[in-house]
């Protein structure tokens, strides 16, 4: 008779942690829940939803309500794989079509309601980044590779080495924008074929030379227009392709000349193409023909992994305390020649009043204090342009350098805080922000503001220890004895603070 197994109780079980991360893409959403353990990532759960969201943008980059309705309804069921999730054990990305639509916040509002968790709207080049993550972490290969996805809206593509991306760029076109460009009446004839490449290569060439210059050993292609193009190419529609799968240039022509004789969408039959993807591939096909051409890719394999596991290992790395923000921020004060003195003792006091005023001023959300303190890392590199309002070149600089590991909402909140470190503070030039309040924002100010100020001598030892005490909408600050009367100057600058501070409604008493 055979033994009942023993029970796992007297097997260790190491520490483990759930997380999900959605991608909230141009034309699907994509939701994929995983365990970390002992470093690695175990995919657990995957949901995939067609919404092609890119299809709500008109010529003003305003979103329809009907696309929102599309987007919020699928929120709706993936919620459901959410419940119990805490908030930072969940990362929810969204791409290209939040990125244009100047009515983002409105869908991101009515988002947070579904699923009540922080949706970040990331740039082009940060998408390339945790895209390459994504296939480095799951393809092993030596030597560099150059990783392409063509999404709803954007393109992807990056150069990289193991686990170091080199070279990453976001350009504007994907498959749901080129269908309505080109594709638009569902027909398939050669010329739209013609004019729809020819688009994708005009893309390419403010990038392609550099491209081709750097090299690669083998290019990789992700996401479900290039699986499906794969499928077509290498097992016609019989089975998944794999990653020793080879797609050539003159491959996808063949495929261009089948779609040709389809005549029409509608008899696009062959069992790779599955229903929600027939309306797109076309013109996922012409970017991919653009782009061999462009690059001169001699063959493609596809990868599994894309952006929604870069998200998950960026996790894990975060868990582990290697937030590649602080690798940007360092990047940033080397290339732009900062004083890093000046800005350790910035740094310093900055967190000194942060501490003293996090409780009372209720300054909650986990992202404040990093922000802050980059900020007063970073507030110096404008002096490169110039001295003369280095508070608009440093806001300037942080608003459009690329900054890997930031999301869109992190770098614009940065960038804000540095523009009003000293000077006026022109409250209606703040932007709105949907997870960041506009008080706290105004009290994230007044602290750079006082640390900027406290340390305007640039000199090692001259700020005093002092106390600081904060309540609702005012902090205090008190000196040494007789510490403010022996420096007139510096007391003449925190009274004219006073001044400033009152635009943000923030009391400063000094004493």
């Amino acid at each position: 008779m055979t033994p009942t197994p023993a029970s796992f109780d007297s097997v260790d079980s190491r520490e483990a942690s759930k997380v999900a991360a959605l991608d909230i893409g141009s034309n699907s959403f994509h939701l994929v829940v995983a365990r970390i353990v002992a470093g690695s990532v175990q995919i657990l759960h995957r949901v995939k939803q067609k919404v092609r969201l890119a299809e709500g943008l008109d010529s003003n980059n305003v979103l329809s309500e009907e696309a929102m309705e599309r987007g919020l309804a699928t929120l709706r069921v993936i919620a459901d794989s959410l419940k119990g999730f805490e908030p930072d054990s969940v990362k929810i990305v969204a791409t290209y079509t939040l990125r244009k639509a100047v009515n983002a916040n409105v869908f991101i509002k009515r988002a947070i309601e579904i699923l009540p968790y922080p949706i970040e709207v990331i740039s082009g080049p940060e998408e390339a980044r945790l895209i390459y993550s994504g296939v480095a972490h799951t393809n092993h290969d030596n030597g560099k590779r150059l990783v392409v996805d063509i999404g709803g809206g954007s393109t992807e593509f990056i150069i990289g080495e193991g686990l170091t991306p080199k070279l990453c760029r976001s350009l504007q076109m994907g498959c749901v924008s080129f269908t309505q460009r080109f594709f638009a009446n569902g027909e398939l004839k050669a010329k739209q074929f013609e004019r729809a490449i020819t688009a994708a290569e005009q893309e390419m060439e403010p990038i392609e030379e550099r491209y081709r210059r750097m090299g690669w050993q083998r290019c990789i292609g992700t996401s479900g227009t290039i699986k499906t193009l794969c499928n077509l190419v290498v097992n016609q529609g019989q089975k998944e392709p794999t990653d020793e799968a080879e797609v050539t240039l003159k491959a996808l022509k063949q495929i261009m000349k089948q779609f040709i004789e389809a005549g029409h969408i509608d008899n696009l039959t062959d069992p790779a193409i599955s229903d929600d993807r027939r309306a797109v591939i076309p013109a996922g096909l012409c970017v991919l023909i653009g782009l061999f051409k462009a690059l001169k890719i001699e063959s493609l394999h596809y990868s599994p992994a894309a952006l929604r596991e870069g998200v998950l290992y960026q996790m894990e790395d975060e868990l582990h305390n290697t937030d590649i923000r602080g690798r940007t921020a360092s990047s940033l004060a080397t290339r732009y020649d900062v004083d890093t003195s000046q800005a350790n003792m910035v740094l310093t006091t900055t967190k000194t009043l942060y501490d003293a005023c996090q409780k009372n001023w209720k300054l909650r959300h986990s992202d404040y204090r990093a922000i802050v303190s980059w900020a007063a890392l970073l507030h110096e590199v404008g002096l490169q342009i110039n001295t003369r309002g280095v508070q608009r070149h440093s806001a300037y600089i942080l608003q459009n350098v690329d900054m890997p590991g930031f999301n869109q909402a992190q770098q614009e909140l940065l960038a804000t805080l540095v523009r009003f470190h000293r000077k006026k503070i022109r409250v209606q030039d703040i932007p709105a922000f949907t997870q960041y309040s506009k008080e706290d924002i105004h009290k994230l100010i007044a602290l750079l503001r006082l640390a900027v100020l406290l340390n305007i001598k640039r000199q090692e030892g001259f700020l005093p220890e002092f106390d600081v005490t904060a309540e609702k909408r005012a902090i205090t600050l008190t000196f040494p004895e007789g510490w403010l009367n022996s420096k007139p100057i510096m007391t003449a600058d925190l009274e004219r603070e006073i001044n400033y501070l009152q635009a943000a409604d923030i009391k400063l008493a000094v004493s």
